[in-house]
């Protein structure tokens, strides 16, 4: 009997193998197939290809192609046939709208962006992603051209303004990038009133012929209504905000600990007095470290969450990992790249728990250099859940610091560790801009209760030097082991930008390189010579606006501001999508794998660097537009008050100050100053009355008081103190679009 159920066994599984023998052949071997073919390929020619029999395998090619569409690697033309993308001379990419009407496509491999007039931008939305051909130039070199396809819409859903103008009801995007207008039909109003801010599902996207219709899905509120800041930003820029089925299935399944087959294999560092250090409100805990002495310098350990070894690539998970790219800081939530079941739990290391990392383990001589790293997998226990305060507190000397008796050892280490790092750093030029952070505390109904200045700390400096030690071993290792991976740069400041930069520090009486041999070391010699005049604090921040952003890209051309040769993001892979990637990477060798058989090539990895870009921005403009709102709702109930602050802006239409301790900046309009024609001095940043001959300059302190607030443009009006309100004018909060 056993042996006949043998048999039978054998034959199901000899079945099994027959019916799966027709895979849906991978990415790569489609292309080589379409290389080679030199044509472009109806759908049927590539099925007969690769044998692919049966509709569930036909409908899982046919996804495999409109993936490979949406990435840019084919494109479909209009009798339906698959061609190379790199044969047909188009650019990939994503809009990005202007309020202006025209727009851009941000290429996927880093190229120059490519102009849209308002004409093409007709049918488009910001965020979009297309195929665009490029035409031309234009007087200024610039690349125009027109959108040959659209390959994805960027946008479902519309955040605005409800209005209604002759009876017709209109959406008003909030999201200035956007310049149509939303109409919504009769019957899909959900009961919005005009004025209200609400959430519209697209119905029908524009064309060339015809506005956008959508349907009103959510009423958010008053435009002045507490609490609705962060809602308004998540809806306009699109983040996304629910998690679908799939993935919370996937998520819920690892279960609330690390099951014990999970830690074969991996060194075991539950021994070591790890510790993490982070914010009072952090909650999802990326790395821990551990310092000790050694006989020629220190072992520093940086154990960071196995994130890779949960989120499998091209699983739900890490899908929806790649939509959202990051984790999203608003002052009163979080929206996580990961569900909480692994970002605030599984994957997080908290304190007295297993948890399972990747560590870069590094050997530092007594001059802070890195002699010897390695990469490998651990389990590790956090031994305490340190802040930054107070390891601040213990490394000054208060005897009421809450550091555990313990780990202070480590503690220790780590800041002599630091203060070694800290020389380092200052020998090789690493820029150093030191601009305080505002923190805005949230009251329980939504408003803002203060906002405050945070200063940095050796503790914060500490963590800092460490990361970045551990960034730059992974950044080193991807390119001694020529890994497709991403690094983190940061080009040189654009020349016409520096050169505005050095006509007005020129001006201010300073040295300044040219353009073509400006060094990092260069603005820390520049920021000393400006440190005890009033005006630093605005010469820093006009030189941070001078430096580009920093981008993740396949090609390593340094970074300019750390002064490095090689960096990369490895310390936050459950909040940053590039660092789960360099994870991937690291693995892929340290398990074995040859760079030829990676699953990412180089078009993949430049599109996922372009996007994870792309989200890094559209955070960044997400909590600075919610982070301006509540500034103006805090300051709408201080119309007439006065306070102190310092000029950051000068322009020909006013000069913007930013009032001492909270950090709000302001506009002094030109038309409320003293009653006189005022010239602007852009070498010497500042406006020179005509008759008067007063000068509001760069630095110069003034006495303000709050003169009109608008919630719209999030926009603040000072007037100077003495300044007499104008006639005909009442201080109000405007909330009216």
């Amino acid at each position: 009997k056993r042996l006949v159920n043998k048999k039978k066994s054998t034959r199901r599984k000899a079945a099994s193998k027959k019916k799966y023998t027709h895979t849906v052949p991978a990415r790569n071997a489609l292309l080589e197939h379409m290389q080679r073919a030199g044509r472009p390929l109806p759908e049927d020619e590539i099925l007969q290809a690769f044998s692919i029999r049966g509709a569930k395998q036909r409908r899982a090619l046919t996804d495999q192609l409109k993936g490979m569409v949406r990435a840019g690697q084919i494109h479909r033309n209009r009798h339906g046939d698959y061609c190379l993308s790199d044969k047909l001379e188009l650019t990939f990419g994503v809009v990005r709208g202007h309020p202006d009407g025209f727009g851009f496509v941000v290429p996927d491999d880093g190229s120059d962006r490519v102009h849209l007039s308002a004409r093409e931008m007709r049918a488009l939305l910001d965020g979009d992603r297309v195929a665009a051909k490029v035409e031309g130039e234009d007087r200024r070199g610039r690349p125009y051209g027109r959108v040959v396809d659209i390959l994805e819409r960027g946008a479902t859903e519309i955040a605005g303004q409800f209005i209604r103008e002759r009876g017709i009801a209109l959406v008003i995007p909030d999201n200035p990038k956007i310049s149509h207008r939303i109409l919504i039909p009769k019957g899909e109003t959900n009961g919005a009133r005009p004025g209200q801010i609400v959430v519209a599902r697209i119905l029908d996207y524009p064309s060339e012929w015809q506005q956008a219709t959508g349907s009103v899905e959510q009423i958010l509120g008053d435009p002045s209504q507490k609490g609705i800041a962060t809602d308004i930003a998540i809806h306009s820029h699109g983040i996304p905000v629910r998690w679908p089925r799939a993935v919370r299935d996937q998520a819920k399944a690892f279960g609330p600990s690390v099951p014990t087959a999970a830690k074969k294999g991996r060194e075991d560092l539950r021994g070591l007095d790890l510790v993490t250090i982070d914010g009072a409100d952090a909650r999802d805990f990326d790395d821990a470290v551990f310092c000790e002495p050694t006989a020629s310098g220190w072992r520093l350990l940086v154990a960071i969450a196995d994130v890779a070894h949960y989120v499998a690539v091209d699983s739900p998970l890490d899908k929806e990992a790649t939509k959202r790219g990051t984790s999203v800081y608003f002052p009163d939530r979080v929206v996580p790249m990961l569900p909480e079941a692994l970002s605030n739990g599984l994957c997080s290391l908290n304190p007295k728990v297993d948890r399972l990392c990747m560590v870069c383990d590094m050997r530092i001589n007594a001059e802070g250099k890195v002699t010897r790293s390695r990469f490998f997998d651990a389990v590790m226990r956090s031994s305490a859940r340190l802040t930054y305060s107070t390891v601040n507190a213990y490394l000054e000397g208060d005897t009421s610091h809450e550091v555990p008796k313990g780990v202070q050892p480590v503690v220790r280490n780590l800041h002599d560790l630091y203060r070694v790092f800290a020389r380092r750093r200052q020998k090789r030029g690493a820029i150093e801009l030191d601009i305080p952070q505002t923190r805005i505390r949230m009251d329980g109904e939504g408003g803002v209760a203060d906002i405050k200045a945070v200063e940095r700390n050796d503790a914060h400096k500490l963590i800092e030097e460490c990361m970045i030690a551990a960034n730059v071993q992974a950044a080193k290792f991807l390119r001694r082991h020529r890994m497709q991976g991403l690094y983190r740069v940061h080009a040189r400041p654009d020349p016409d930008s520096f050169a505005e930069l050095r006509e007005f520090l020129a001006g201010l009486g300073f040295k300044v390189p040219h353009p073509e041999h400006v060094k990092p070391r260069d603005f820390n010699r520049l920021l000393r010579d400006a440190r005890g005049r009033v005006d630093s604090s605005a010469i820093s921040m006009t030189m941070l606006r001078s430096l580009p952003h920093a981008e993740y890209t396949p090609e390593n051309i340094g970074h300019f501001g750390l002064a490095l040769d090689a960096y990369a993001h490895f310390t936050s892979p459950i909040r940053r999508y590039p660092d789960l990637l360099v994870h991937r990477a690291i693995r892929h060798i340290t398990s074995g794998g040859k760079p030829g058989r990676y699953h990412y090539s180089r078009d993949s990895m430049e599109r996922l660097g372009s996007i994870t870009s792309a989200h890094e921005r559209r955070a960044e403009e997400a909590t600075r537009e919610v982070e301006a709102l509540l500034k103006c709702q805090f300051m709408g109930d201080k119309l007439g008050e006065g306070f102190s602050g310092m000029i950051t802006g000068v322009t020909n239409f006013g000069v913007f100050v930013q009032v001492d301790d909270v950090m709000v900046d302001g506009l002094i309009h030109v038309s409320s100053l003293d009653n006189d024609y005022y010239h602007f001095d852009g070498a010497g940043m500042r406006l020179v009355g005509e008759r008067s001959g007063r000068v509001f300059a760069l630095g110069d302190r003034l006495d303000v008081e709050v003169h009109r607030v608008d919630l719209e443009t999030r926009r603040i009006d000072f007037r100077l103190a003495e300044t007499p309100a104008p006639r005909g004018r009442t201080r109000r909060v405007r909330v009216r679009r």
